[in-house]
């Protein structure tokens, strides 16, 4: 791997200081179910990701070595060799629904809180910073939603759309708070939404946010933002009480 891109970089960054080897294997299997790493990839050589993460290059071995047990990379010897991602972690639908359940309400709350003040900032970033071809770029990714057909393209999709956003807004800071905001929601947003009709909404307002933009119409673009993370966060508030309180059938 060579120069890490701004997304990679927060891929990367160094973990807390209470950590374990499954840390880093969350971290990493986190980012390829999120596409920030894809398939093909080579990922550093031990001793720089023990750099970069912070941590004992015993605790990158014993990381990485569990990724090949469960077929996400594999290690090829020789001049042209390295550790390479070869596979995606399984999606578990009930782990992501029970991360969601141990979300309070007020977690929930401040969770879009941010969202959309991150969004929002971004906007007007992109507004004063990005170029015509920027926006081209950025729609192209937004169709890319389209082409999903699984609730792990779709939470690509929307990864790749969202940290966009914050790639064109040009700030290191602000697209470190986004990544963090995204792996911490969008994967379980898509296990309460559906492939066949959410995505189609998911990327209208996508192309809506896009349009927006391309116009450089703020006040257009801070709506967009808006609605489409208020309309999501609906959805998770009402999943998780759908689970919490489930209707039964009543009694005549």
């Amino acid at each position: 791997m060579g120069v890490l891109n701004g997304v990679q970089s927060q891929v990367f960054r160094p973990l807390p200081d209470v950590l374990r080897a499954e840390a880093i294997v969350d971290r990493l299997s986190s980012a390829i179910t999120l596409g920030l790493l894809r398939q093909g990839e080579q990922l550093p050589v031990e001793n720089q990701l023990a750099v970069m993460f912070g941590v004992a290059t015993a605790t990158v071995r014993d990381a990485l070595q569990t990724l090949r047990e469960q077929g996400i990379i594999e290690t090829r010897r020789g001049r042209s060799g390295g550790t390479f991602i070869i596979g995606a972690p399984r999606t578990n639908l009930e782990s992501l629904r029970q991360r969601l359940l141990r979300l309070s309400m007020a977690e929930l709350r401040d969770m879009e809180d941010e969202q959309v003040a991150t969004a929002l900032a971004a906007v007007r970033l992109i507004i004063g910073r990005a170029f015509p071809h920027d926006f081209d770029r950025l729609e192209r990714v937004a169709r890319t939603m389209g082409e999903a057909t699984t609730t792990e393209s779709c939470v690509r999709a929307d990864m790749r759309f969202h940290s966009e956003l914050a790639v064109l807004s040009q700030s290191e800071r602000l697209l470190g708070t986004q990544m963090r905001l995204l792996t911490e929601s969008i994967e379980i947003m898509w296990t309460v939404l559906a492939v066949e009709t959410d995505r189609e909404w998911t990327m209208n307002d996508h192309l809506v946010i896009v349009a927006a933009l391309r116009s450089r119409d703020l006040i257009a673009a801070e709506r967009a933002v808006r609605e489409h993370i208020s309309r999501d966060f609906y959805r998770l508030v009402a999943a998780r009480l759908d689970v919490l309180y489930p209707i039964g059938p009543t009694n005549e």
